[in-house]
């Protein structure tokens, strides 16, 4: 199971449908990527029931805040790159999600601290 794709694919076709809010099943890992997505302003709110964690999306004017994701690093295909070579996302206005060895962070928050890692997905 990817865990990571699981919960990246349920918030972009929660998006596509229009809903208000969806449900993911509880990991740090996934708690920690919807706290860094709610960061960067693609989701409204998060919050965490016992083996639930419930994200609210965020819209502008009925227009979601979050595009498309791709998910980059597979489990059957792992993904590193080095802090020079960490991907921009069309110029800057997305994002890329990099699993460090200092925890979850963006390429600019990686590029600031010359740290690289695994490339789990890019989202704009």
């Amino acid at each position: 199971m990817d865990i990571v794709g699981d919960a990246l694919i349920r918030i972009k076709n929660g998006y596509s449908v229009g809903k208000v809010s969806v449900e993911l099943k509880f990991s740090k890992l996934i708690w920690r990527l919807t706290k860094l997505l709610q960061e960067e302003g693609y989701l409204s709110d998060v919050k965490q029931k016992e083996r639930e964690i419930t994200v609210i999306l965020k819209y502008d004017a009925r227009v979601p805040a979050l595009t498309d994701v791709k998910r980059v690093s597979k489990p059957s295909l792992r993904v590193y790159k080095g802090v020079k070579d960490l991907p921009r996302v069309l110029n800057g206005l997305g994002i890329a999600i990099i699993s460090t060895p200092k925890g979850l962070m963006t390429d600019k928050e990686a590029r600031k601290n010359k740290v690289g890692g695994e490339v789990l997905a890019l989202v704009w």
